[in-house]
């Protein structure tokens, strides 16, 4: 998911370096909107891996 975040974002300011008003501000709203939900399920993800009693690697 955060490569599709990644991926949008590169879009957005290469059509935005282009001109390309509309796409650009589309293109960086799927990228926020996908960048937050990553976030998300990244933080839910790291309280069930830490209240299962394990730690992270290191």
């Amino acid at each position: 998911m955060l490569r599709w975040a990644l991926i949008f974002l590169v879009f957005a300011l290469i059509a935005g370096v282009l001109g390309f008003g509309g796409i650009a501000a589309g293109a960086m709203e799927i990228a926020r909107i996908l960048f937050v939900v990553f976030l998300v399920l990244f933080i839910i993800a790291a309280v069930m891996h830490v209240s299962h009693g394990k730690l992270p690697p290191t």
